[in-house]
């Protein structure tokens, strides 16, 4: 009955493998509908050296700015936002040496919208017409938003101000009802000409919102102000020191050469395992099958992780830490099995044994890959985000994995140790032992044996 169960449960789990290398690589159109599925490896957000793109790195300027590391935090959490709202939603921001800024944005069609984007902020200046006189400034606008409104069949820019703003903008419209007031663009502290809107204050204009109307414009107009606008609001002013532009193209090549390197070495380290110890060669095999149909699962849900070629390095070397978690386990299997157990206690030994030399080593992994995701910056720390995802399935696949598939294969055939590729010490005098026994205590040769 163990046979028969261990036949069928390894049969279920070879058909679940197979749909799940399928749903990995292959991308269909669902049967039956207009949708298409997206394979897991299709569905990995590529970064900027995989896919092409630009980057740029600014620099902030501290000189009289009190808090400077909140506002610099700030600024990146504005432009973050700024860059999302665009459509760059796979935009990458990160900190270097606590004064800059480095921008990756894959996939670009346009680079030069990006820099003038980010390179040419904007201000606004609220300017009385009766006066001429400035009033009021962009600083203290917390959002900017673009759109068409089909009441007033026109584009506009809603603002909104932080409370400050709001009793400073709520306070000039209301000493100033029924006067004309225009709104200027200010680049570069220079105040453009012609304004972008002028309306008479027909009240007081509380609740901390307002509103430009862009009569006679298109709607991009208004998306592009409002862009310009966040730009504006920046805590710290950012200039630009170093930019460049990465082809596509190169991108492309990079994952080709990546993908085939990891195939080439994954296929040498099963020809391997499989010479090694045969049948637990076999084993090993199902289990990094597993582990790989996991791993880009993984990659694929989780929406930070963005794969560079540092990532795929991260991907090997910690699928080298799963077939050397194998190792470990098959070599204690074969000094149990030498010193006289049978394969099903030399199995359970095994395992028992190779646990706390696996955890240990995977747990000091663990520790390096966290403390490059805390403290490294773009691919460094795509780096480590990939390998501690590596490392955990890793040791999941090794130790619970493998188990249970040695399990069900022992279970099929545990009296042919030569399937196994497993052999006696020299020393070896027959005990007499019930080899269907999983007892781990039973009689064992007290010759210490030795691996022929």
């Amino acid at each position: 009955m163990k046979k028969k169960s261990s036949i069928v449960k390894l049969t279920l789990i070879g058909v679940a493998l197979i749909i799940g290398i399928i749903l990995s690589v292959c991308s269909f159109q669902i049967p039956g509908t207009f949708h298409n599925y997206n394979s897991f490896a299709s569905s990995i957000k590529l970064g900027l050296d995989l896919k092409g793109g630009i980057y740029a790195v600014y620099e902030a300027d501290d000189a009289g700015v009190s808090d400077f590391e909140t506002k610099l935090a700030a600024t990146q959490n504005r432009l973050t936002d700024l860059l999302v709202d665009k459509g760059y939603t796979e935009a990458v921001i990160t900190t270097e040496n606590g004064n800059r800024l480095r921008v990756e944005v894959p996939d670009v069609d346009n680079p030069s919208a990006i820099f003038e984007l980010i390179g040419k902020p904007a201000d606004l200046a609220f300017v009385l017409d009766e006066t001429g006189e400035t009033v009021m400034t962009g600083e203290h606008i917390t959002n900017a938003v673009g759109y068409y409104d089909t009441q007033q069949a026109a584009p506009v820019v809603s603002l909104e101000f932080d409370s400050v703003g709001a009793e400073q903008f709520g306070q000039i419209t209301s000493n100033n009802v029924n006067k004309a007031m225009s709104i200027y663009i200010v680049t570069d502290g220079v105040r453009a000409d012609t304004p972008i809107s002028t309306a008479t204050i027909n009240e007081a204009i509380m609740g901390g919102k307002a509103q430009i109307t862009m009569s006679g414009q298109e709607t991009q107009a208004a998306l592009d102000l409002a862009s310009q606008i966040m730009s504006g609001t920046f805590d710290v002013k950012l200039s630009l020191k170093e930019s460049s532009t990465v082809s596509p193209t190169l991108g492309e090549q990079a994952l080709t050469y990546g993908i085939i390197a990891g195939l080439v070495g994954l296929l040498l380290v099963v020809i391997f395992l499989i010479w090694r110890y045969r049948l637990y060669g076999v084993v090993a095999t199902f289990a990094l099958a597993i582990y790989t149909v996991l791993m880009l699962f993984f990659l694929a849900v989780f929406p930070w992780v963005q794969l560079t070629l540092p990532g795929i390095a991260g991907i090997i070397l910690s699928l080298g830490m799963a077939v050397d978690g194998n190792v470990v386990i098959y070599e204690r299997i074969r000094d149990e099995y030498a010193n006289g157990k049978s394969v099903l206690a030399a199995n359970h030994a095994g395992f028992k044994k190779a646990f706390w030399a696996i955890l240990d080593s995977n747990v000091t992994t663990v520790i390096a890959s966290i403390v490059l995701i805390i403290f490294g910056t773009g691919s460094i720390k795509g780096f480590g985000i990939t390998l501690l995802i590596g490392i955990v399935l890793s040791f999941l696949t090794s130790v619970f994995v493998t188990r249970g598939l040695c399990n069900y294969f022992t279970a099929i055939s545990n009296t042919n140790p030569k399937l196994y590729n497993l052999k006696r010490g020299k020393n070896y005098v027959e005990p007499v032992v019930d080899e269907e026994s999983d007892d781990t205590d039973a009689p064992v040769n007290t010759d210490k044996g030795v691996l022929a």
